[in-house]
């Protein structure tokens, strides 16, 4: 009852208005437009002859073009909504289904079914109430996972009663909340703040989608510029798709997409800082592909799930953002808002 009265009051103090105003519809019709581009552009290539152009590295390119369609579709209908909580809510199911998938990789026991309970639809759907109550409640979502999901979680299983294989256990159920749910939920918790430094930034949408969009774009320049001018492949053993002339080339050319789109208006950031704002997402994203490709070696799998088309599951969708959104989230609000002085 406490937290259906708390989600009742995240509705009752959502601002109301679509957020697809000013500079957000105008960052969208650039990502539409850019999408258009690309959509053609797979096209040509695919009716190239095999020996001109690879095939693989082609029909990579038209399932990420595809998934993009259906994840801008799907983040601009929760922008015409005249409230922040669809958004909210939007990322709270795909929380569910992205540690739905985490948890399936890894075998549990039936000491942890009551803990993963609690796990999903407890701490879960609490991580986005508290988020979507805006960041007057921010010191209670930046620790309810790490602080108190971590000691109620380890102290569950031991109440359980089954010592076996109890450090591992804990730490894969530890690891799944974290990214899954925690890291991820900084994403929409981007348009709650406030009190921008730049006077002139007025809605936090158009940031929201930056994001978004610079996460996606840095994991698709990294895999397609290894593909053309990759040699020193970075963990052969992790992915060896990833190599540093990747990495680098690609995290150049977002840097420069980034200082681009800050002409829009759609973030507060002028174009040297959305540059350099763009290379801490590439990076945290590359950082994010590595360690969750570590995982599902680990586990002996080659995908999280099937959910999207040709690009495996929802986890192999979102692993850049996961990484990226906590890091992201408080260099703007430490640098860019007043919220934390």
């Amino acid at each position: 009852m406490i937290l259906f009265s708390q989600i009742l009051t995240l509705l009752a103090q959502s601002p109301s208005g679509h957020l697809l105003d000013g500079p957000t519809g105008v960052l969208l019709g650039v990502v539409i437009g850019c999408l258009l581009i690309a959509t053609a552009a797979g096209q040509v290539l695919k009716r190239q002859p095999d020996s001109s152009v690879n095939p693989a590295i082609v029909q990579a390119f038209i399932h990420r073009v595809r998934a993009w369609w259906l994840m801008t579709a799907i983040l601009a209908v929760t922008f015409l909504i005249p409230t922040p909580v669809a958004t909210v809510i939007l990322f709270g199911l795909i929380s569910f289904w992205a540690l739905r998938e985490f948890i399936t990789l890894t075998p549990t026991r039936l000491g942890d079914h009551r803990t993963l309970f609690w796990v999903f639809f407890v701490l879960t759907p609490a991580q986005y109430v508290l988020v979507g109550l805006g960041t007057a409640h921010y010191e209670l979502f930046s620790i309810l996972i790490p602080v108190y999901g971590f000691l109620f979680v380890s102290a569950r299983i031991a109440i359980a009663g089954d010592y076996k294989r109890f450090l591992e256990r804990v730490a894969k159920i530890q690891v799944g909340l974290y990214i899954c749910v925690y890291a991820l939920s900084y994403a929409p918790a981007l348009l709650y703040l406030e009190n921008w430094t730049n006077a002139d930034y007025s809605t936090s949408a158009g940031l929201l989608f930056f994001f978004i969009l610079i996460a996606q774009l840095s994991d698709l320049l990294q895999f397609v510029c290894g593909k053309f001018i990759g040699r020193n492949v970075i963990a052969p053993s992790i992915n060896a798709s990833r190599t540093w002339e990747g990495f680098f080339a690609g995290t150049g050319c977002t840097a420069i997409i980034g200082a681009a789109l800050s002409l829009t208006g759609a973030t507060p950031f002028n174009s040297w800082q959305s540059a350099l704002m763009s290379i801490v997402i590439a990076v945290m994203g590359a950082a994010g592909t590595m360690t969750m490709s570590a995982i599902k070696r680990d586990r002996g799998v080659r995908d999280y799930g099937t959910l999207v088309e040709g690009h495996a599951g929802v986890l192999d969708r979102i692993d850049a953002i996961c990484f990226a959104a906590p890091v992201f989230y408080h260099i703007t609000r430490y640098y860019f808002t007043t919220l934390a002085g």
